[in-house]
């Protein structure tokens, strides 16, 4: 089998461009827009190689399932809100010796994600949990599953201003809709009950039903101080730790060791 480009089995030439624009209009109809562009260097490439039907069809398919994978992972990105793309490649191991690389590496794979659990990270501040959950949020929107990145605080403060304007249920589809929901910086401001209690409506109607990664600078113990009342702070724990892998941080900061840098490299200029 010579070409699959020509019905009667002859390459398709120059001199045949005339059945092109048919092909183009047909893949844009069947809603291949990638196909319709490059109809033309998948036939050429198919004479070169001598492509069997099979094998032609094959490519093509292929390319334009990459192309709209490739679109839907970038407009995934865009509705995600992350504040950067950072992935797991971009993060410094070695200046987190403490840190086991390979639990994290777990998390990447996303079975936790796939089977609806929760994944937390725990230390001060600087030492790259944000990069990570952003990674692992960005590992899960190229897997196909919808993401969505928030603060504890804007998440806390949009909810109450759409209790306030009679709109609660509509904005919770917000934080309850997306396959992972990143909440990042929890415990860094001491709620009130009210707001605690607009948390715990948010992590108990994901429980099971959706994955939460979550950071914190604050260990478990102390979030009934952070949460201001301790038996909200137990119901949201019990919901968020029966499926979730914890990896606590304990080195230095990353944004501190920059900074060091910054005024050595000034000092010495100086």
């Amino acid at each position: 089998m010579n070409s699959p480009a020509s019905p009667a089995g002859r390459p398709d030439q120059p001199g045949r461009a005339r059945h092109r624009p048919a092909h183009r209009t047909t893949a844009g109809k069947l809603g291949l827009p990638h196909l319709a562009e490059t109809i033309n260097e998948f036939t050429r490439r198919a004479d070169e190689a001598k492509m069997g039907y099979l094998d032609f069809l094959d490519l093509v398919l292929s390319e334009e399932l990459a192309v709209r994978d490739d679109r839907r992972f970038r407009q995934g990105l865009r509705l995600s809100r992350l504040p950067h793309h950072k992935t797991l490649d971009e993060y410094d191991f070695s200046f987190q010796p403490d840190l086991d690389p390979r639990k994290v590496k777990d998390l990447a794979t996303l079975s936790f994600v796939e089977a609806k659990a929760n994944a937390a990270l725990l230390g001060p501040p600087g030492v790259g949990k944000t990069h990570i959950a952003v990674a692992l949020a960005v590992a899960a929107c190229r897997a196909g599953y919808s993401v969505y990145f928030t603060s504890l605080d804007d998440m806390v403060r949009n909810l109450k201003a759409a209790e306030a304007a009679g709109r609660l249920a509509n904005k919770l589809g917000t934080y309850l809709r997306p396959g992972v929901l990143v909440v990042d910086e929890v415990g860094y401001e001491i709620l009130e009950r009210g707001e605690t209690n607009l948390v715990f409506q948010v992590i108990s109607k994901r429980y099971e039903k959706g994955s939460i990664i979550l950071t914190s600078n604050k260990t478990f113990s102390e979030w009934g101080q952070a949460f201001g009342d301790e038996v909200l702070a137990t119901a949201i724990l019990d919901r968020l730790l029966h499926h979730c892998d914890v990896i606590s941080i304990n080195g230095p900061s990353y944004r501190l060791k920059n900074r060091l840098k910054a005024i050595e490299r000034d000092t010495d200029v100086a």
